[in-house]
């Protein structure tokens, strides 16, 4: 079975993602933040409890890190004028600002990556991580 060299593998690569985001997004963006303003910028508005299922987090660290990204003029929240329990977050210029420059060192950092893979393994590796991704959940292995 390689399911542990594959997560041993896989580890070192989240270990080593998740530093490079942090020390080149510091001080002014966080990765989760930037997952944010992708979704903000892709779908102009959204409701806070749109944004945890994306985030993996609770509802109120969500709140939390929407509270951060106001203060850093990330996003803006605003009341819905007929709904006044619903509040709508988007994006600022900013935010917007701030998604192309995240995004260019996540870019980085996967180039930096895959740099050393022939273009055809790099194809091969997305086939087969897309295979991984669309498996479905409740199936389970026979070995």
């Amino acid at each position: 079975m390689h399911s542990a060299e594959f997560s041993k593998i896989w580890h070192k690569i989240l270990k080593d993602y998740k530093l490079h985001m942090d020390t080149k997004l510091a001080p002014t963006l966080t990765d989760a933040q930037l997952t944010v303003l992708e979704l903000l910028q892709e779908r102009d508005a959204m409701k806070p409890s749109d944004l945890a299922p994306h985030l993996a987090t609770s509802p109120a660290a969500v709140t939390m890190l929407l509270d951060r990204m106001e203060k850093h003029d990330l996003i803006n929240r605003e009341r819905d004028a007929v709904d006044r329990r619903i509040v709508w977050v988007s994006i600022t210029e900013t935010g917007l600002r701030e998604t192309e420059r995240g995004l260019r060192i996540r870019s980085e950092f996967f180039a930096e990556v895959l740099d050393p893979i022939s273009s055809h393994n790099q194809q091969l590796l997305l086939y087969l991580m897309g295979k991984m991704v669309m498996a479905p959940a409740t199936e389970t292995s026979a070995t």
